[in-house]
């Protein structure tokens, strides 16, 4: 069977799936995405030349949903960059920086269950097209790890702030 992707696509792919290695990696040792920090950076890097590399890739010959993702994502990284810098977001800051940044890898990978059950296998895709039913359950649990993720990583920011932050009285 041919391959299906261009050069560009098979550049794409290759960077996005190293995006999602540097995120995982992100979350194992971080247990967040901390954009400031090498991993961080690393996966912020990769996620935007994911983006940007997908704006010219266009099987259907128009902008997607898809590409609005990708314009989404590009808009997000910097925010989740700098929330702790934003005084809008006051003690709530690093909380939204968590939300941001797994915003950011939720999104990537809505694409990426998409293309990839309407790609794969090459000689007959599991899915016929993006109303298929085994993508919309693969995007329901995607969502739902996506808020489970987040109470986690929340809950243990919560945990060890507030083992960081001295009690009334104590003598820090």
């Amino acid at each position: 069977m041919p391959n299906h992707l261009s050069t560009l696509g098979i550049i794409h792919t290759a960077v996005s799936i190293l995006a999602l290695f540097a995120a995982f990696y992100c979350l194992f040792k971080d247990g967040r995405i901390l954009p400031l920090n090498d991993r961080g950076k690393l996966y912020i890097v990769l996620t935007t030349v994911t983006c940007i590399t997908a704006f010219p890739i266009m099987k259907t010959d128009h902008f997607t949903g898809a590409h609005g993702l990708g314009v989404f994502v590009l808009v997000l990284l910097p925010l989740g960059m700098y929330a702790t810098y934003i005084k809008f977001f006051g003690k709530a800051a690093e909380y939204f920086q968590t939300v941001i940044m797994s915003t950011t890898l939720f999104l990537s990978f809505i694409p990426a269950i998409v293309e990839t059950l309407t790609r794969l296998p090459i000689s007959h895709p599991i899915a016929t097209g993006p109303d298929d039913i085994i993508i919309k359950t693969g995007l329901l649990t995607l969502f739902l790890l996506f808020i489970l993720g987040v109470v986690y990583q929340l809950r243990k920011l919560k945990l060890a702030q507030k083992a960081v932050t001295p009690v009334d009285g104590a003598i820090s």
